[in-house]
């Protein structure tokens, strides 16, 4: 029999263990991942795979665990340009008093675009191939993630009343049309509605977004039960909580994310599970504004699907995916008071599935199966940190940090090499984030 020759692929990528995080939770012990044309071909023994394939590049990875990427279900990427300007302080004053202020001065395109970079770069660094942001100038964060690579789903804001970034709902909702028009068929990006929260949008612009979102098929990101102040405000002047409100409009759907659900009853509860919404959990920045504990397990169970975010970098404050889904793994136990709830396998999946799955991605992205983008992450599990490692998906969850992470790969391209960013100008970034430092610095009095 002759000899077969080797099929060529672009990517083959040999782990000492490659976590698939799908239905199975599969555990594949020194295999290797076959990539061409931006997806995933199959996942064998590295024996096997050698003799089958020939790759443009090949890696040889066996002190890590080879993992979908992390996927950041809420941010405001921009706002890393406001880290640490405006700490321990409560959610009203945070925003009023700091930073709408220092928005409305400085908000606009180029620092829009600039600061969706800085946090791209950091994201990537620390696991991130896909992210969920909502902020002003969603064209911009759409730039900067195309050119470095990135994948990422722009919500579009709308709010009732003019900002720098349009006129009023009108103008915002028209402005996310357009752009969706624009990334329809973008390889990396895709576009949603983001009205703000209940209490910034009337039912009129709702009502007409849950028609568009129908109709275009596009997912709605929305601040909901942030805090109890909000629920309570919304029952002084409706009578209803947000959730029914939202209900009764029509946005209730598979479509809808739910960001920070931190008060939530019975009835709030199964008008998500029978409408099929999802949430966006964010426990390290509610943790930080004292905005509430979401009963994540209670959730789970109920059959929701829960996602994880960081927030923005002005309210966390760093976009690190591993930190917080280890503060969500150990809050929801603390909050459930039961040392069971939430393992690590359902952690992680939060932050990889349940995040597509709450993006309307769960069929490209979200685990290493055949036919999915080549979305994932090497990490090294030989540090001090991480040894004995008895359980590699445990170490994870619980003992792992994010500095390490060493190869980051979005559709198959590698964006992080050795730990070092391969389509970011580090040092031009660097210049770029000293400068609008200096400017908002010279303008937010208590920064002085």
């Amino acid at each position: 029999m002759l000899p077969t020759t080797p099929e060529s692929v672009d990517l083959l990528v040999h782990a000492r263990w490659i976590l698939t995080a799908d239905d199975t939770q599969a555990l594949l012990e020194e295999h290797c991942l076959v990539v061409k044309q931006q997806r995933i071909v199959e996942i064998i023994p590295s024996e096997q795979a050698s003799a089958r394939y020939k790759a443009e590049q090949e890696f040889s990875l066996m002190q890590h665990i080879l993992m979908p990427g992390m996927v950041n279900t809420h941010g405001h990427a921009a706002m890393s340009l406001l880290r640490g300007a405006a700490d321990d302080l409560p959610l009203q004053s945070w925003l009023e008093d700091y930073i709408w202020p220092m928005e409305s001065d400085w908000v606009g395109e180029e620092f829009v675009y600039h600061g969706t970079q800085l946090a791209i770069a950091e994201m990537l660094l620390s696991g991130t191939t896909c992210f969920a942001d909502m902020y002003f100038f969603p064209n911009q964060a759409a730039r900067a993630a195309a050119e470095i690579g990135m994948r990422a789903q722009l919500a579009c804001p709308v709010i009732d009343f003019p900002t720098a970034w349009g006129d009023g709902p009108e103008d915002y909702i028209r402005k996310a049309t357009d752009l969706n028009d624009v990334y329809r068929h973008h390889p990396l990006i895709s576009i949603a509605f983001g009205p703000h929260a209940p209490y910034t949008v009337s039912d009129a612009p709702l009502l007409k977004i849950a028609t568009f979102a129908e109709e275009l098929d596009i997912p709605i990101h929305m601040h909901v039960h942030e805090t109890a102040q909000e629920v309570s405000d919304a029952l002084a002047a409706t009578g209803k909580r947000p959730i029914q409100r939202l209900a009764d409009l029509g946005m209730i759907s598979p479509r809808l994310i739910c960001v920070h659900a931190t008060q939530m009853n019975e009835e709030d509860t199964k008008a998500l599970v029978e409408n099929g919404a999802s949430i966006a959990h964010c426990p390290e920045s509610n943790l930080k504004l004292a905005s509430g504990f979401c009963p994540v397990a209670q959730l789970l169970d109920a059959g929701i699907n829960v996602a994880l975010g960081t927030d923005g970098a002005a309210s966390n404050n760093d976009l690190d995916m591993f930190g917080e889904m280890q503060t969500a793994a150990l809050l929801a136990k603390a909050v459930a008071q039961d040392a069971a709830a939430m393992p690590a396998a359902q952690a992680l999946r939060m932050a990889t599935i349940n995040g597509a799955k709450a993006m309307g991605l769960e069929a490209d992205i979200g685990t290493l199966e055949p036919g999915k983008f080549a979305d994932m992450i090497a990490v090294r599990l030989d540090t001090l940190n991480a040894i004995p490692t008895y359980n590699p998906l445990s170490h994870l969850v619980y003992s792992t940090n994010s500095t390490q992470v060493s190869h980051v790969w979005v559709a198959g391209k590698l964006l992080v090499d050795s730990g070092q960013l391969t389509t970011i100008d580090i040092e031009a970034l660097r210049a770029n984030v000293h400068s609008w430092q200096q400017k908002i610095q010279s303008t937010a009095r208590h920064l002085g």
